[in-house]
């Protein structure tokens, strides 16, 4: 009696999911920033593990301006991010 196999199709056009720090990341270097309150709404963190977020991201070597926004709220943005480490090492 043959066996049933079962295949798993994958789409290639799939593109991987990005994680919440990823999606942080990805907010702060867009050319406007964000807002910690725009960063929360996005993450559904608490806004201590925003500003935590952002510390590591500092520590990774990305400098982050806070400036004001029209608003008066604190306006996070990467002005440069870490050069990306050389292959093969």
């Amino acid at each position: 009696m043959p066996r049933k196999t079962s295949t798993i199709q994958t789409d290639s056009d799939t593109k991987p999911k990005l994680s919440k720090l990823g999606l942080v990341r990805d907010m702060l270097a867009s050319g406007t920033g964000a807002t910690l309150s725009q960063l929360c709404e996005a993450t559904g963190w608490q806004s201590h593990s925003v500003r935590a977020a952002i510390s590591n991201l500092r520590k990774t070597g990305c400098v982050i301006e806070r400036g004001k926004a029209g608003d008066g709220t604190s306006l996070y943005r990467i002005t440069s991010a870490p050069a990306p480490a050389p292959e093969g090492r």
